[in-house]
């Protein structure tokens, strides 16, 4: 981001913004619903929204620890990321392995 640009936050997400994530679905019929569904809502939400998120996405039902095609958790792919740190955190308070 620029210097002179400043960011922009918007207001808090409602419960019920944040569980639209929970509606997407994966556009090839090969690739896991669940790790679909993380990795929307970890590129749209803030680490407070994705908290509140993954209380709704196992309360669905959903699995937490979902391997994909490389054999790897979602957990495993966002420890990789360099500002990822604090979704790791939510991640592994929820149980992720």
């Amino acid at each position: 981001m620029r210097k002179d640009k400043q960011k922009v936050i918007g207001e808090p997400m409602t419960d019920e913004q944040v569980a639209v994530f929970l509606n997407a679905r994966p556009y090839n019929s090969d690739e896991s619903v669940e790790l679909h569904l993380l990795v929307r809502a970890y590129r749209g939400l803030r680490v407070e929204d994705f908290e509140r998120f993954l209380v709704m996405f196992k309360a669905a039902g959903h699995d937490l620890n979902a391997v994909g095609a490389d054999g790897r958790t979602f957990l495993a792919t966002v420890r990789e990321h360099a500002q990822g740190e604090d979704y790791v955190a939510v991640l592994e308070a929820a149980g992720a392995r």
